[in-house]
């Protein structure tokens, strides 16, 4: 009897660490004290048992049990709330989807000092979640893009459709060919120009020391040109240009002997004359010399 006893005290042990660990994973902690209310509800999308019930944010309590009505199409969610917890009357839950498709509720307390009972209900109130402001307010424009979405689909699969399409896609293949072959013959030249840039900063070494000794040698030069009597030169060729004024005005001015004889017409007539003159007495002694020349003879 002892051991058929103490059979019997193992497994009502066993049932009942069972049932304990059922009601835990769900969140029911049997050994804490809690009262209990109920709220019906037309809808309860994503609420489950355990849900928790929050006042203000801070966690109160949770879903113990929802039950389907079939007389009235109703769910009647049984709240466990703590046992310290009171709720005042014009209290009610409202409950809300998420946006992760879970759901939510909410106790909002009145301000009266009377209490409801344990196991009364609460009036609830179904709250506009964010999932269903988003399918209230985006849907509606979705379904108006819908039909653009649709033509701009169809021009997209006629563009990709088109021939032309596919000519520019094998000319950019041959593009991207020619490119690597470029580049190819880019790295042979820049490898060239690797081997003969020693040379060419060796000629241009040679052509800097050329350009050093020409810089020296203009450097003697204008030495040489400082040490000449510069000013000597200049002094000299100031007078030589202020005598040439002195001509110039002489043979200007009409009062000079010089101007008289350059800018005097009459004299210059008289002088053309004497010239005619003369050049007629010479052609005339040629031809009759006799009437100049007398020759006696003895």
């Amino acid at each position: 009897m002892k051991k058929n006893f103490l059979i019997g005290l193992t497994v009502i042990a066993g049932i009942a660490l069972l049932y304990w660990g059922i009601q835990y994973l769900k969140g029911v902690n049997l050994f804490k004290p809690a009262n209990y209310y109920y709220a019906v509800f037309d809808r309860v999308d994503g609420l489950t048992i355990a849900t928790p019930v929050t006042v203000n944010g801070f966690q109160v309590g949770q879903v113990r049990d929802m039950e389907y009505n079939y007389a009235t199409n109703k769910i009647e969610v049984e709240l466990n709330l703590d046992k310290e917890f009171k709720v005042p009357e014009g209290s009610f839950v409202s409950s809300a989807s998420e946006l992760l498709g879970g759901g939510k509720l909410e106790l909002i307390l009145g301000h009266s000092r009377q209490y409801l009972n344990v196991g009364d209900k609460i009036p609830t109130q179904l709250k506009v979640g964010l999932m269903d402001k988003v399918g209230a307010d985006v849907m509606p424009q979705v379904t108006a893009m819908l039909p653009k979405l649709d033509s701009i689909l169809g021009s997209i699969n006629n563009v990709v459709a088109n021939p032309a399409l596919n000519r520019s896609v094998s000319r950019l293949d041959d593009i991207t060919a020619q490119l690597d072959a470029s580049a190819r013959q880019l790295s042979t030249l820049m490898a060239t120009l690797n081997n003969s840039v020693p040379s060419v900063v060796g000629n241009v070494n040679g052509v800097a020391g050329e350009l050093k000794n020409t810089v020296s040698n203009l450097s003697d030069l204008s030495g040489s040109l400082k040490q000449l009597p510069m000013q000597a030169t200049v002094d000299n060729l100031n007078q030589t240009i202020n005598n040439l004024k002195q001509l110039t005005s002489k043979l200007n001015d009409n009062n000079s002997s010089l101007g008289l004889l350059l800018n005097d017409k009459q004299l210059y007539n008289n002088a053309n004359q004497a010239i005619a003159n003369l050049e007629a007495l010479l052609a005339d002694i040629k031809q009759n010399p006799k009437k100049y020349i007398t020759i006696k003879v003895f």
